[in-house]
């Protein structure tokens, strides 16, 4: 595909604004580690909201989206769907309990809440586990999408566009530090969502497609729109709603939707100005991501399947690409490919806004865990802030070319998707409980994420070449949660919990409340009987509620937007009303919930 003048003019225009705002916001970033991991802790809930939203925006997420529908389905999408659930205990539970620990990282969580030299090692080696390993994981998948969209788009090979897309990406997020990445992801997120939507209408109107009325009644789509698996087929049923809705959300550790929070999301929230501020850039984020964005990705998909119903069609459709790389994944970038100019590049300037918006984000989340959580807490603790910036923007670099050698083995989003699964499976009970269970310990966790990454690498090296049988992904996935939490929560019972003195002083600071803390509670109440943090009415169960409420009231917006979309007026004013009942319930509700405003302890009802 040969881009005209205009193409090249909007994406050379988007490349140099993303450099700009990097260098503009240098200076300031560069002062100390809090200014360029967190931003000074000053920001506002719509920005924190959007960089969330932008940032879980990535090129490969449309890949995945398209990879998914074309094989199960819409109602396939509830594989990712079903961390909604998570994404709404974070906002109602876990927003402001983060942000009370007023810690630098997430990983500063370990020895502020356990004890000894268990609790020091488990924080230096999740810095290296998660923000080295695991992050490079994580954004080989997005490198790997933005090859073959080069490819497919461009005809580039994959070194050319990894060097290409990675160069402004690495400098500007080495520049500007979080600030540079927010504000960058602000101006690249609404670029993303008017080239998504508009090339939405573009080739949704295609003479080949007809028009949506044409696209929702093809022979090829009409057995893909169910918005709910086919209770009939069991083993979809299982495997894409009944185990990501009733095991998945809570006991899967996944980037973006970890249970109790966690990596980049408590970036953000650690960096909010207050615990109001926290609460409602996450609400703004699940809003947008799980009920709005998904549907233009999902048209496409579905248009695809006129055009290109099987693989080997994409296949015949791209000559010039290699065939291992080509799966139905692919589709998205290819239906892009019927664009005219000037959209062409501003579509292909939204994905390069999309790739750079959550490649900044996973390398200012790992460079902080290998800077603060590494480097400074066990090598050179007395590094100065300026010498902590520039290893921070050293380890910028060098994550981005690990990451982008790494992508160029794998061979698909839903393979990628699959791997950060299998790795995280059954660590999200412990990362909810340990908040509001005092026993568990550094032990508990050692023993989780140590059980679940040999699981995973099994799955993924030994038992391909095992011919006895053959295991599902979601087989696998259920063997590596049951095997994994019945491994923590044993050693939990077996090991002392943390020294009392820690856990006396991390229930002051966060005041988690509940009978799991009856035993810390006690202790502190006999020694102060005043203290009013202790004593505090516990406004857990009302935030649960909160979370169910929320879920539903998003999940409603999804419903009606896609019965909108389907044509289905009555069904679609059905959830409409369903969503706005939620929405009134759920306002009531959330003036029982309390937030600290400010480091001062001063409590104000929300």
């Amino acid at each position: 595909m040969e881009l005209k003048s205009i193409d090249w003019v909007i994406i050379i225009a988007f490349f140099l604004i993303s450099l700009i705002i990097g260098i503009i916001v240098s200076k300031q970033a560069g002062k100390n580690t809090s200014e360029f991991f967190l931003s000074g802790r000053k920001m506002p809930w719509w920005l924190l909201g959007i960089s969330m939203v932008a940032t879980t925006f990535s090129a490969d997420t449309p890949n995945l989206v398209a990879d998914i529908v074309r094989n199960n389905g819409v109602s396939g999408n509830w594989v990712w769907w079903s961390f909604l659930l998570t994404g709404m205990l974070t906002v109602f539970v876990y927003a402001k309990l983060w942000r009370r620990s007023e810690v630098l990282t997430d990983l500063e969580f370990y020895e502020l809440r356990y004890s000894g030299k268990a609790a020091a090692f488990l924080r230096g080696f999740r810095a290296i586990y998660l923000g080295f390993f695991f992050n490079i994981v994580a954004m080989a998948g997005v490198c790997l999408a933005a090859i073959k969209i080069g490819g497919v788009l461009l005809g580039l090979s994959p070194i050319q566009v990894l060097l290409i897309s990675s160069i402004v990406t690495v400098v500007y997020s080495s520049l500007g530090g979080l600030k540079g990445v927010l504000i960058t992801d602000f101006f690249q997120f609404f670029i993303a969502m008017i080239g998504s939507v508009w090339a939405t209408i573009t080739i949704v109107n295609l003479p080949e497609i007809g028009g949506l009325e044409n696209l929702i009644s093809h022979e090829n789509v009409k057995g893909k729109l169910d918005l709910l698996p086919d209770f009939s087929n069991t083993d979809l049923l299982i495997t894409v709603f009944i185990i990501p809705i009733a095991v998945q959300w809570w006991s899967v550790w996944y980037p973006g939707s970890e249970p109790g929070g966690g990596g980049y999301i408590a970036q953000r929230m650690l960096s909010a100005k207050n615990e109001k501020n926290a609460v409602w850039a996450t609400l703004l984020f699940n809003i947008v991501h799980y009920a709005i964005r998904p549907w233009p990705w999902i048209l496409i998909a579905l248009a695809s399947l006129i055009l290109y119903p099987e693989t080997n069609d994409l296949i015949n459709a791209l000559p010039g690409i290699d065939p291992s790389i080509v799966s139905d994944d692919i589709s998205y970038s290819v239906m892009l490919g019927h664009l005219p100019s000037g959209l062409l590049g501003l579509v292909l300037a939204s994905l390069i806004a999309a790739y750079m918006s959550t490649i900044s984000t996973l390398l200012n989340w790992g460079s902080s865990y290998l800077v603060n959580d590494f480097y400074q807490r066990f090598l050179e603790p007395n590094a100065s802030p300026k010498r902590l910036v520039s290893i921070a923007r050293l380890s910028t670099i060098a994550l981005m070319v690990l990451s982008a050698t790494l992508a160029m083995f794998l061979s698909n989003a839903l393979q990628a998707f699959n791997i950060i699964l299998q790795i995280g499976a059954g660590t999200g009970l412990l990362f909810i409980l340990r908040w509001f269970w005092y026993r568990i310990n550094a032990w508990s966790e050692i023993t989780a994420m140590t059980t679940s990454l040999f699981i995973a690498l099994y799955f993924e090296i030994a038992q391909p070449h095992t011919e006895l049988f053959e295991l599902t992904s979601s087989v696998k996935l259920m063997i590596g949660i049951t095997i994994t939490t019945v491994a923590w929560v044993g050693v939990t019972l077996l090991t002392k919990p943390s020294d009392e003195k820690i856990l006396m002083k991390f229930y002051r600071l966060i005041r988690p409340g509940g009978p799991g803390w009856k035993i810390i509670q006690d202790k502190i109440r006999s020694e102060n009987p005043n203290d009013r943090e202790v004593l505090e009415k516990w406004d857990f169960p009302s935030a649960i509620l909160c979370m169910v409420i929320g879920t539903s009231m998003i999940f409603s917006t999804l419903f009606t937007i896609g019965y909108l979309i389907y044509g289905k007026l009555e069904m679609a004013t059905l959830f409409f009303i369903l969503d706005c009942i939620c929405s009134v319930i759920l306002f009531k509700l959330w003036k029982r919930l309390k937030w600290t405003e400010s480091s001062n302890n001063k409590k104000t009802p929300i």
